[in-house]
């Protein structure tokens, strides 16, 4: 999955940017969620900006609140699912040998963990950041989502951008 743009760094080297980027998304995750659980009502909205609120929520289904119905009750086969995730994507993150791949690789783990965290701890996720336009609200997510998020974008970029270079490298050779 390594792209032609990235340097290869040593195999210590680049397992240590993922796992200081599974360490950022999971700390960061858990102490904004213990800071939402202690200064947040659920259900009530504190304004930030007029696109943005903090307001507390458990999610008791996958993104999106999706299958919640599905799952309510069942924290521990979600966490389960997650776990053997993070287990395919540590895989993953021990044979990369490009740097940016693996601190995506490292964004994933560290979200899936935080919430699979919340899970095993609380029963549901903790969802927090809320941003909407008038009535429209994006689904209210967290810290781990975003890593998760970020972390595939940037698996998705280097995916793109490595086969336009490797296809523009072959065209013009050096």
């Amino acid at each position: 999955m390594s792209s032609a743009k990235d340097t290869s760094a040593p195999p210590r080297l680049t397992r240590l940017f993922g796992l200081t980027a599974i360490f950022i998304a999971f700390v960061l995750d858990q102490a904004t969620k213990l800071m939402a659980l202690a200064a947040l009502e659920r259900g009530n909205a504190q304004s930030v900006l007029p696109f943005f609120d903090l307001r507390l929520s458990f999610n008791q289904g996958i993104s999106f609140s999706m299958f919640a119905e599905t799952f309510a009750g069942r924290p521990l086969l979600l966490a389960g699912i997650s776990l053997v995730i993070v287990a395919l994507f540590a895989f993953l993150l021990i044979r990369s040998t490009a740097r940016w791949e693996a601190i995506a690789f490292g964004l994933i783990i560290g979200g899936a963990l935080g919430n699979a965290l919340d899970r095993l701890r609380l029963g549901a996720v903790v969802d927090f950041l809320d941003f909407h336009v008038w009535a429209y609200h994006w689904p209210a997510f967290n810290l781990a989502d975003a890593a998760i998020v970020v972390g595939v974008t940037v698996l998705l970029a280097i995916t793109s951008l490595g086969k336009y270079t490797d296809n523009s490298s072959k065209e013009n050779p050096s």
